[in-house]
């Protein structure tokens, strides 16, 4: 059944619309249309969604039928609007386009744009040589039906060790080999989570993660972490006691997007806690390779765990590369064993010949992940000076590792921010896309997996239009309503 949305709830997210950078010398229809498609763009408005009628938007906006009218037009002529008599009308994406892995829509031939939407990086040189390597390898598995829904032993195996040097004694049996992190996140959810259970979750958060909890329709609850102190232990203590969640998942090493690092101190007070109030702990790891400054890292939070309340979720999108697609799932041996389970009710297994080059890949880990650090250190080193010097009232720890910096804007301007950059070249995923009910509007994730060029020329376009802001002709408001 087609969702829909009514006229006082997009007016809501559509917001002061007229703010847009330069769309005061435009018609208030083009302002309008513009609006719903940088809704579209930055995943606030989801695809196949049924629009108001004209005539309820109009009066939820205090504009006129024709403006909406001539506004739902533009629309479906750019593609973003399919209407049909009788039925309504609904979003969609215009001919060309595709979902990027940032939930952004972007054209197959867009390649003047800055992506800064992605937050994962190009493969390493090594890749080519593990991918030679294990067709040769290959053969060995040619005699059997390929299917292998816990994993290649050699590759479990690779995993568990990996585990037991980081000080958490690991068998291959508690290893589960995924298509990606992502999808070790949608099975443990899928054993650990009942519809419409309750869940904790930080914000801002994952995107995806926020999507796959949405899928089991859980009830989700928020600790919010500081920009520049993160996690504050009491209150997400006391949310875990008053809420007694069926599930919490965090990013204790270097959260994304802030770039956190969760102290010892906490994890221990965290599992500790997860264990008296009967919740499971989905621990994200998904960026634990890369810290950047060599600072000494913490025990993983699985160290803590005496009663099987930690599963650990990882993999090799952001050390190595996303394309790949391996992740993993590090548990108890009989949870393997039901994620096995249900693993083959959805994909069956990972391919093979993917999972031979992740083992070729790991047996050169320490040479290939050290010249990741030192890649992302110099990237992380260029973004930052190139934002102090042309937006030195943006707010922002340097990360101490990870992929992303968080940065606090000087005003709730991230969406109008993103809709004006994309007009310069830059896709931005702005801080509503990291939260759950359209806030976070001051804030702007900025990963730094790009080169260092595109991210200098990226950080200068995006200063262009945050000063444009600033400088358009001023619109009228609507003066604000009172809710008591």
């Amino acid at each position: 059944m087609t969702t829909s949305v009514r006229g006082d709830q997009l007016a809501r997210l559509l917001g002061r619309w007229h703010a847009l950078p330069g769309r005061r010398r435009s018609p208030d229809y083009a302002a309008l249309a513009a609006a719903v498609r940088g809704l579209l763009s930055d995943g606030r408005l989801a695809l196949g969604v049924r629009l108001p009628a004209e005539r309820e938007l109009a009066e939820a906006l205090a504009v006129s039928r024709t403006t909406v009218s001539a506004a739902y037009r533009n629309l479906r002529e750019t593609g973003h609007l399919t209407s049909r008599r009788g039925a309504g009308s609904w979003t969609t994406l215009p001919h060309g386009h595709r979902v990027a892995t940032s939930g952004l829509w972007t054209p197959d031939d867009d390649l003047g744009m800055i992506d800064l939407g992605v937050a994962a990086s190009a493969a390493p040189v090594e890749l080519v040589p593990a991918a030679r390597a294990a067709a040769d390898d290959l053969p060995r598995y040619l005699g059997s039906a390929g299917y292998h829904p816990a994993g290649l032993p050699e590759l479990r195996a690779a995993v568990a060790e990996a585990y037991s040097v980081r000080g958490v004694p690991t068998s291959a049996e508690q290893i589960l080999i995924t298509s990606g992190t992502q999808q070790a996140l949608d099975l443990v959810l899928r054993l650990s989570v009942p519809v419409g259970a309750p869940v904790l979750v930080e914000t801002p958060t994952y995107p995806n993660a926020l999507a796959a909890l949405a899928a089991r329709r859980a009830r989700i609850s928020t600790h919010g972490l500081d920009v520049e102190a993160g996690w504050d232990g009491e209150m997400l203590l006391g949310a875990l006691r008053q809420t007694r969640p069926r599930m919490t998942y965090v990013i204790p090493e270097f959260h994304n997007p802030t770039g956190h690092l969760m102290p010892a101190s906490l994890r221990e007070r965290l599992v500790a806690t997860a264990h008296a109030t009967g919740t499971e702990l989905i621990v994200d790891e998904s960026f634990v390779d890369l810290p950047l400054d060599g600072a000494r890292m913490p025990p993983p939070v699985a160290v803590f765990d005496r009663h099987s309340r930690v599963t650990s979720i990882g993999g090799m999108s952001k050390a190595y590369w996303g394309g790949l697609r391996i992740g993993w799932v590090r548990a108890s041996a009989p949870v393997v064993q039901r994620l096995a389970a249900i693993r083959v009710g959805v994909d069956m297994a990972s391919p093979v010949l993917e999972q031979l080059v992740a083992v070729h890949l790991l047996r050169n880990s320490a040479e290939i992940v050290a010249a990741r650090r030192a890649q992302l250190r110099f990237r992380r080193d260029a973004l930052v000076a190139e934002l102090r010097d042309r937006l030195p009232e943006w707010r922002f720890i340097t990360p101490a590792g990870g992929v992303t910096l968080w940065a606090e804007l000087d005003g709730p301007i991230s969406s109008a921010l993103s809709r004006a950059a994309e007009d310069v070249g830059v896709r931005l995923a702005p801080g509503p896309r990291f939260g759950l009910d359209g806030t976070l509007e001051r804030f702007l994730r900025l990963p730094f997996t790009l080169p260092a060029d595109d991210l200098v020329e990226a950080v200068r376009r995006i200063a262009s239009v945050r000063h444009d802001l600033d400088h358009a002709p001023g619109p009228s408001w609507r003066s604000p309503a009172v809710i008591a």
